[in-house]
């Protein structure tokens, strides 16, 4: 009965750890398409946030400010066109 009891005792132990050790499930991947979706909104808040403080700008000329924002507009249209293409 004491080896029927260590037994038992030592098989359950046995299978805990091995239960113990099993993986979560891995999260899922996203496609394509959301990935290229959340690079676009993170263009979009970039582009946004850029534009605040360079039309802020407490120090820089109306011209100053056009031409940054004619190369900010130009950046941006580029990109968005790249991650447009990998769709």
């Amino acid at each position: 009965m004491k080896k029927l009891l260590i037994s038992m005792v030592l098989l359950l132990g046995l299978s805990m750890t091995v239960s113990a050790q099993k993986r979560p499930p891995a999260p899922p991947h996203p496609s394509k398409t959301e990935l290229v979706n959340i690079k676009m909104q993170e263009l979009t808040k970039k582009y946004n946030t850029e534009k605040k403080l360079i039309l802020n700008h407490p120090l820089a000329t109306k011209q100053m400010k056009r031409d940054q924002m004619k190369a900010l507009n130009k950046r941006y249209e580029t990109e968005k066109r790249l991650l447009r293409e990998a769709k």
